[in-house]
């Protein structure tokens, strides 16, 4: 893989950053990959090499290019760390992954080395994002190095994200009105730099359990002029590690000499930075967890249906703020709807529902126990749905469930 044409755009309000992508052993056509953000931030974006590099060593390596070259200066500090990273994903997925050579000219020193101590956070508006800027607000002080200034909002990773999304629009609206009240500055990016490997990548396998980091790493390069530090949020507690894209093994190896990439908050579990958030009132009117798009509106951008949005209920309700968080319509969760919705796919969404059974106790609902405790076993495949799902995965590729589902979604509509 080839990344070349290196340029800075400016059109009306926006301002742009490209580079040429050129497959070398793969079959596909050449493609311009960009981040572009406002006007307000055009200073501060910059034709970085290195957040090109991020961007296309992993797609390089899983997708079968032999190697990956850029024709400007990079940092070895990164070279290094992508180096790294790569072995700990062939340990981590085998397959026929291999580590693949940077071919690129090397930097000989820092491009920014005057530049003041500043810190930015990734700012999706979603519970690991918010837990982690209020946990460096109440922690840190203003004036202190670390103190979160910016957030930076990505999008262009769903289908059909993108600036020409109307839906979007009101998440940005809502994110917005959080960064304010934090007293942060809101930095929104546009990328299609996730869009080019959809087809490659259908289910966000790639995405979720390999690339996550470094995308969000090379968003956070493209401002290296403005920020020291970028941090992101994890997603697993330390108890409950396991193989992800974005990882606090991998996360800091995204760094080189002008820009630290932090991995925040593995020591919370999910209940706890839902408490966290849970203290923010203003977060809990703009909360958003729901990936279902076409639920957003105006003041609503939960779709309430899905497993992350009952999931995420079921905390607020063990919390008792679950009537406190407008983005939700329904005020409550009954037991059906935990044991309809709620199918559980790996060992941390099942720590996830466990640490729910013993405040949701406290508080007398046991309709929920119960409702969580069948769906751990159903997780553990122990009665007859899960038998079902098991000759489902064995015999038809776990088609057969998803196939009901929606023919019941289309008698349904």
């Amino acid at each position: 893989m080839r990344i070349e044409n290196f340029r800075k755009e400016t059109k009306d309000n926006l301002v742009r950053i490209t580079a040429t992508m050129i497959w070398e052993d793969r079959d596909r056509p050449s493609e311009d990959l960009y981040y572009e953000t406002t006007a307000e931030y055009g200073d501060d974006l910059f034709c970085n090499p290195n957040t090109f590099l991020l961007a296309g060593t992993l797609p390089a390596m899983r997708y079968g290019e032999k190697r990956i070259t850029l024709d400007a200066p990079i940092c070895p500090e990164l070279k290094d760390g992508l180096t790294t990273i790569m072995h700990y994903l062939i340990n981590w997925h085998g397959g026929d992954r291999r580590v693949i050579p940077i071919e690129a000219p090397l930097q000989s020193k820092s491009m920014f080395p005057a530049k003041p101590f500043r810190a930015g956070c990734l700012f999706s508006g979603g519970i690991d994002a918010l837990a982690l800027l209020r946990d460096n607000h109440l922690n840190f002080a203003p004036e202190h190095p670390r103190y979160i200034k910016d957030g930076i909002l990505v999008y262009g990773v769903l289908n059909g994200e993108d600036e020409f999304d109307p839906s979007f629009h009101n998440v940005i609206n809502a994110i917005s009105k959080m960064a304010q009240d934090a007293g942060i500055n809101l930095i929104q990016v546009n990328t299609n730099t996730n869009a080019h490997l959809r087809d490659l990548d259908p289910d966000y396998r790639f995405w979720r359990f390999e690339y996550l980091g470094s995308f969000l790493a090379a968003v956070a390069h493209a401002f290296a002029p403005r920020l020291t530090t970028v941090s992101i949020g994890s997603t697993y507690d330390i108890a409950h590690l396991e193989p992800w894209g974005s990882h606090p093994l991998i996360d800091p190896l995204y760094s080189n000499t002008d820009l630290q990439i932090r991995h925040e908050n593995a020591a919370l579990s999910r209940l706890e930075k839902t408490k966290l958030v849970g203290e923010w009132d203003v977060a809990l009117k703009h909360l958003r967890v729901c990936n279902e798009k076409e639920s957003y509106s105006e003041g609503n951008y939960n779709c309430g249906k899905c497993e992350k949005c009952v999931c995420t209920m079921t905390a607020l309700v063990a919390l008792g703020i679950l009537e406190q968080t407008a983005t939700f319509r329904e005020t409550d969760v009954s037991k059906k709807l935990l044991l309809d919705t709620c199918y559980l796919t790996h060992a941390y969404q099942e720590y996830c529902y466990r640490e729910l059974i013993e405040p949701l106790r406290k508080i007398g609902r046991d309709d929920l126990v119960e409702a969580v405790q069948h769906v751990i076993i159903r997780y553990h495949e122990k009665d007859f749905k899960g038998l079902i799902k098991r000759l489902d995965r064995a015999f038809f590729n776990g088609n057969l469930l998803s196939y009901v589902r929606a023919k019941k979604s289309s008698v349904k509509n």
